[in-house]
């Protein structure tokens, strides 16, 4: 008999020992792929055009970098280095088998977005509206990554359907 060389595909998804164990799933790949695309849109722009981030961004009319002090190169490089290495392991962590290299991803943004957020709502800078928007855009990012941390569930924690042949809630016959 063939066993293959994977210790995680000899486990079904549902029997698991522990969440971090667990297959990745669509959804947490969705959350992966945003964070990813806002960890590029931030790092690559201030890697490689750190005057223009500092002039400019966020964009769309707003200039959030350059009223908070002197232009400092080294450290938008920095950040947008930051930023981009991030964004490696987000993308790593989408590809990845299990879920457990979204988990600690997830962690990671949720370090950098707590820190984040705690400056800026305590170092307002800005009209209302740029303040209303940072604070807004930080409080996205950080969802992102305490959604990433969630454990997902075990097959058999979720709702029964038609399909999985589990009884409906209050049946007591099985489902056709």
């Amino acid at each position: 008999m063939h066993q293959s060389s994977d210790p995680a595909s000899a486990i079904p998804p549902d029997a698991s020992p522990h969440p971090s164990a667990r297959p990745n799933t669509t959804a947490r790949r969705g959350v992966l792929g945003a964070t990813a695309l806002l960890a590029a849109y931030v790092g690559v722009w201030a890697t490689v055009a750190p005057r223009g981030f500092y002039e400019s961004f966020p964009g769309f009319g707003f200039t959030w970098i350059s009223i908070d002090g002197p232009f400092n190169e080294h450290l938008i490089r920095d950040v947008g280095a930051m930023y981009v290495a991030l964004g490696t392991l987000t993308v790593a962590a989408f590809f990845a088998r299990m879920a457990a290299a979204g988990r600690l991803v997830g962690l990671g943004w949720t370090v950098f977005g707590c820190l984040h957020f705690g400056y800026h709502a305590l170092h307002p800078e800005g009209g209302t509206t740029d303040r209303i928007a940072t604070l807004l855009s930080l409080g996205i990012s950080l969802a992102l990554g305490i959604l990433l941390m969630i454990p997902p569930r075990r097959e058999s924690e979720r709702p029964p359907t038609a399909e999985s042949g589990f009884p409906a809630r209050g049946a007591t016959g099985p489902v056709r």
